[in-house]
């Protein structure tokens, strides 16, 4: 019970804070901002990192729809990590690829490059062919060969909308570069239409393990991380769209190698060089620059990328459990480390036990029906009922979905989640710290087949 009260006083005070951050920015017309935006001397040039591993499906329309991005100076950078389909020479047959020798600063350790190719019919693109080395090998890879002072991760399956970058690197300019960090709102892209890497209709997969998965991100972008960014207390920035200052990134020691966790590690690592150095900088999200991209459809590899995440999870709490309730890292060590531990992390064992238990007590002991049965109505609809709540304020704030069929669909499926996707995802967590516990430490591989047509 205490267990749960806390879960559920965490999950709404994050509705709160998001409907008033929401509330507050709702009538904003920031187009104007944004136009003023391309035309001043202080934008700062940003490098676009696109690491790469068997993205022969989608890499072409995710390039695509990048160099039609509307930003003052950027080049982009197609990490080729040792694919082992056609990713490179799809990009060179795509673009017109050809071999260049570009000077780099190898700040960051990575394994060994083959060569560097430089479009010859975009100025700004570049591909970098190398060994693998997993994905923070090939983002420490093309920060070492990025030009410029500011870095954009992106995944090589991604589409960004035309003014993603500007609304992402807004914070960023206006800080005077206090903001170290930025991070924009990831969406699934199943099910729209897309061509030439751009998203011409919004829509919803048939698929019901997608439709589940474009209500988890919403819950997730739209609950949890504008209520911790509020506050400086963020400890994750989507590895499919965040932008970053490359000084700080260097100072703190780039990607971890060999981790499955690489994005939300190098964020907390950001936090402790903040707090170590005493330098005030912000980590934030921003929830309306939009990043469209691939999910899993089927049970299988949905499933790998669940245990994936959550041993991610558990690798990097483990890398900095020293700040775990360490004065000396404020919020970060006294909140957001302990809500990711006690809430995310442990929650699925947590959640299972409690069904276990209750089975079990029904067969072996007298309970008392009216109280349990309230509450595993409460412990099967606390999660139903927040991810209604994120439906509906998609809606009511940033109206992606146009159909209201859509909508209905995603409020009707958000109402199923406890019964049928949610005991599924408890599942795959637990799943996944068993494979942390005996060793298995890889990414497991990921069927793509493309968002663009």
């Amino acid at each position: 019970m205490i267990y749960m009260a806390v879960v559920l006083l965490c999950y709404t005070a994050f509705f709160a804070i998001s409907f008033f951050h929401l509330l507050r920015i709702r009538h904003l017309d920031e187009s104007m901002a944004y136009e003023e935006m391309l035309n001043l001397s202080y934008t700062r040039p940003v490098s676009i990192l696109v690491p790469a591993y068997n993205e022969e499906a989608g890499i072409y329309g995710s390039v695509r729809s990048l160099l039609g991005i509307e930003y003052p100076e950027f080049e982009i950078i197609v990490i080729n990590d040792g694919s082992k389909d056609g990713t490179l020479q799809t990009m060179i047959e795509g673009f017109r690829m050809e071999p260049v020798h570009r000077a780099v600063r190898m700040r960051l350790q990575t394994e060994k490059v083959r060569a560097v190719y430089r479009s010859a019919l975009y100025d700004n693109l570049y591909l970098i062919d190398k060994d693998n080395g997993g994905k923070a090998d090939a983002l420490n890879a093309g920060i070492n060969y990025g030009s410029y002072p500011y870095f954009c991760s992106l995944d090589g399956d991604s589409v960004l909308e035309r003014h993603s970058f500007l609304k992402v690197m807004k914070p960023i300019l206006e800080s005077g570069e206090e903001v170290i960090a930025s991070g924009g709102s990831i969406r699934i892209a199943n099910g729209c239409k897309i061509e030439s890497g751009e998203v011409v209709e919004v829509g919803l997969s048939n698929r019901p393990l997608v439709v589940m998965q474009v209500i988890e991100y919403l819950r997730a972008f739209l609950l949890g991380r504008i209520g911790m960014s509020r506050h400086n207390l963020l400890l994750i920035i989507s590895g499919a769209f965040g932008v970053f200052n490359k000084h700080w990134v260097i100072e703190a020691g780039g990607y971890r190698r060999h981790t499955v966790g690489e994005d939300m590690e190098l964020i907390i690592r950001l936090h402790r060089l903040n707090k170590d150095r005493k330098l005030n900088k912000q980590i934030i999200y921003v929830p309306d620059p939009v990043c469209w991209t691939e999910a899993p459809e089927s049970a299988t590899y949905l499933r790998r990328q669940r245990n994936r995440w959550h041993r991610g999870l558990l690798e990097s709490l483990l890398l900095h459990k020293s700040m775990l309730f360490n004065p000396k890292y404020g919020m970060v060590g006294w909140f957001s480390l302990p809500y990711f531990l006690f809430v995310e992390l442990l929650g699925p064992i947590v959640e299972a036990l409690a069904y276990v238990v209750l089975v079990v007590t029904l067969f072996i002991s007298e309970v008392y029906w009216e109280f349990t049965a309230l509450l595993l109505l409460l412990a099967l609809l606390y999660g139903s009922m927040f991810s209604m709540g994120a439906v509906l304020m998609e809606e009511w704030s940033l109206r992606k979905y146009p159909k209201v069929r859509d909508l209905l669909r995603l409020f009707l499926y958000a109402v199923t989640e406890s019964f049928w996707y949610r005991p599924l995802t408890v599942w795959w967590r637990c799943e996944g710290l068993f494979q942390w516990a005996v060793g298995r430490r890889g990414w497991g591989d990921m069927k793509r087949k493309g968002v663009s047509s």
